[in-house]
């Protein structure tokens, strides 16, 4: 069970030259359980809006194509998670990424990103290559 990083689901959706053999197996192996938050959404339609990301589709059709493709579970925001990404330690403050690790954390799943801080909070699992 896999919980993506936002960047692990835009390259896999589009640019999978970009994700590491290691990360593209563990994608693979966990084919029947790959999740992503729905402030991924977010992530991307911001980064999309201040010319920070390309897609060749507008952010709301390449989520839901990206998703239904791969086979992704989408997790909702809820407040509990919301409430667990304000009480992680403060090893991040990027509040995309906290409530990522939340959610993670209280659905018992590991992550796949690059990010380095996410390695601090030893009570998630990180993986990447």
């Amino acid at each position: 069970m896999l919980l993506l990083d936002t960047h692990a689901f835009v390259w896999l959706a589009s640019d999978q030259e970009k994700l590491p053999k290691q990360a593209m197996a563990l994608i693979e192996e966990s084919a029947p359980a790959l999740f992503l938050s729905s402030i991924s959404a977010l992530e991307i339609g911001m980064l999309v809006k201040r010319k920070r990301l390309k897609l060749p589709k507008p952010p709301a059709e390449f989520f839901e194509i990206a998703l239904n493709h791969h086979g992704i579970e989408e997790i909702t925001i809820d407040g509990e998670i919301a409430l667990a990404s304000v009480i992680l330690p403060d090893h991040h403050d990027d509040p995309f990424d906290r409530i990522i690790l939340a959610t993670a954390l209280l659905r018992g799943l590991a992550v796949l990103s690059k990010d380095q801080k996410f390695r601090q909070y030893e009570a998630v699992t990180t993986q990447w290559d």
